[in-house]
């Protein structure tokens, strides 16, 4: 038989290790009921408005409202852009360089279109209907990772 001082030492083995066991499943993040990662995709959401005449690409989500905005896209990332036509007339987004484009957008219609850049770089975008129309940049910029910095900004962090 076990005497009851090995008994109790043998539970505190046991109890140690099971609580290390635990410690390390969870740490690794196996027991969380919440995504704590960033979604990789930035969605934005633009308009083509007519006014006097003028073409404008207005930001509605994403972007600051400003007409004919710089788009910002992260490199690696997706990148979701919705083009929606509030005008009175046909338009078509052309993202030069990148060489994609939407449909030809009768008004009231929207199309999403999906971008992955895989290096920095500024692209023109442009109302292509008959003629090309420059309206704006879109620009694609890589996000360092904190382990890239160094000095006093990596002690900082």
């Amino acid at each position: 038989m076990v005497s009851d001082k090995q008994f109790i030492i043998i539970l505190i083995i046991v109890g140690v290790g099971s609580l290390g066991i635990i410690i390390g499943v969870v740490g690794q993040g196996n027991v969380r009921h919440v995504q704590i990662f960033y979604p990789e995709k930035i969605e934005q959401t633009v308009a083509f408005h007519d006014v006097e005449g003028e073409v404008r690409l207005v930001g509605i989500l994403g972007v600051d409202g400003k007409e004919n905005p710089t788009l910002i896209m992260r490199t690696s990332f997706a990148y979701i852009l919705t083009v929606i036509n509030d005008g009175n007339t046909e338009h078509r987004l052309y993202i030069d360089g990148l060489e994609v484009q939407t449909d030809l957008l009768s008004p009231g219609e929207k199309e999403t279109i999906t971008i992955f850049p895989k290096e920095e770089g500024v692209y023109n975008y442009y109302d292509k209907r008959q003629t090309t129309k420059l309206l704006g940049q879109l620009r694609a910029v890589s996000v360092v990772p904190s382990d890239e910095f160094e000095g006093i900004i990596r002690d900082l962090i």
